[in-house]
């Protein structure tokens, strides 16, 4: 991590845009989950107790246009509860009544700007609508590391006007998931699931050059063990992507590697059933789908746990929604709560389970942004990133 951070700024008397990620689920008009909200609340805390007047810009869902479903009201709520001080919710993100606003702040002051996304110039990264969000602001910090690879004006244009530095969060997840870049204590083993290996198939490049071992759970694994003659019957596959399977695992073959597949599976008609058979891979039925690991896989995976002094996992081993194929991913969290390997869990359900189950705290590293998480461990550049310069 050498991007410049709050630590190198003076926030005293400075007017700051901030940009957290704040897009939380809501549930009958109020915040489910909010945990992303607590985790934007040390950056804000350190820049308004030493003088600085912060404005929070997010987004929230995929609004098409001003819908009010997706305004910000009920995170303000949230984070006047959790800060403890009054916050303004302003009608826009940009403008000149925005502008009238932020000039009239005084320090300490917290105001949260309403949803960048309900402007279609925000997502365009429109040079215009940056300069829009600027007006009136000294300093620019970007905390939010679930959309810094997206290229959008309030977290790439901004950068590029007022001095950008980033947030404790970024800082932190920058750390964690560069450090697996970087010489991580060896053995490294990745855990990684999901449904597709479309939606992942860089980050397994990326990692079969990496790792010392890699566990391919989930809808993923499938498409695996359709490549190597398994019959899968129902099971989701992708059978387009079977010849990139093969090249993964003639790599990990070339490099020595431990390449983990399930060998038994919960199978079921439907993930609607009430509860699945445990059943040999070679064994799954025409009419039945392998819907979570089974317990000689979830062995097999416990042992490369064992061994490996870093892990990361990113993704469900079955169908985590549904309660009678849960239990793997349960116990995927469960293991590296337990394990005194350096333990980075990036994004998406994975994190959800480790929230559930009350394990976050037991993880050296829960990462808050899915896609971000994969696009850092492929090495690619993200650009909400690379606009901050360097100390």
């Amino acid at each position: 991590m050498n991007k410049r951070t709050i630590r190198d700024l003076d926030p005293s008397g400075k007017r700051i845009l901030v940009r957290v990620d704040l897009n939380v689920p809501l549930k009958d008009g109020k915040v489910a989950d909010d945990t992303r909200i607590r985790a934007s609340l040390p950056t804000i805390r350190y820049l308004r107790e030493r003088g600085g007047m912060v404005a929070l810009a997010s987004h929230l869902g995929r609004p098409k246009g001003a819908e009010p479903k997706y305004g910000l009201t009920p995170v303000a709520e949230v984070l006047r509860e959790l800060l403890g001080v009054p916050v303004l919710l302003l009608p826009d993100c940009a403008g000149e009544a925005v502008r009238k606003a932020v000039l009239a702040m005084v320090p300490g002051d917290v105001v949260l700007l309403e949803n960048t996304r309900f402007h279609p110039e925000e997502e365009a990264n429109d040079p215009a609508f940056a300069r829009q969000l600027a007006a009136g602001f000294d300093v620019f910090v970007n905390d939010a590391f679930g959309t810094a690879h997206r290229a959008h004006a309030s977290t790439e244009g901004v950068a590029r006007i007022l001095p950008a530095y980033s947030g404790f969060l970024l800082e932190k997840e920058l750390e964690a998931l560069g450090g697996l870049l970087g010489e991580p204590a060896r053995p490294f083993l990745a855990i990684i699931g999901g449904a597709k290996v479309s939606t992942k198939i860089d980050v397994l490049r990326a990692l079969v050059d990496r790792v010392d071992a890699i566990a391919i759970g989930g809808g993923m694994a499938n498409t695996f063990l359709s490549a190597t003659g398994h019959a899968v019957g129902t099971s989701l596959r992708e059978p387009d992507r079977e010849e990139e399977a093969r090249r993964i695992l003639v790599r990990a073959k070339e490099r020595e590697i431990d390449f983990h597949l399930p060998s038994d599976a919960v199978c079921a008609v439907s993930p609607d059933a009430p509860a699945g058979t445990v059943r040999d891979v070679d064994r799954v039925p025409d009419g039945e789908a392998m819907l979570d690991a089974g317990p000689r896989t979830l062995q097999e995976y416990a042992a490369a746990i064992a061994k490996a002094h870093t892990i990361f996992w990113n993704g469900p081993v079955g169908v985590f929604e549904k309660a009678p194929f849960a239990a793997g991913t349960k116990r995927i969290a469960e293991l590296l709560a337990t394990s005194k390997a350096t333990t980075v869990v990036g994004g998406g359900e994975s994190v959800q389970a480790v929230e559930e189950l009350g394990l976050a705290s037991k993880m050296t590293h829960v990462s808050t942004g899915g896609g971000a998480s994969l696009e850092l461990i492929e090495g690619k550049v993200l650009p909400g990133v690379a606009a901050i310069p360097d100390r």
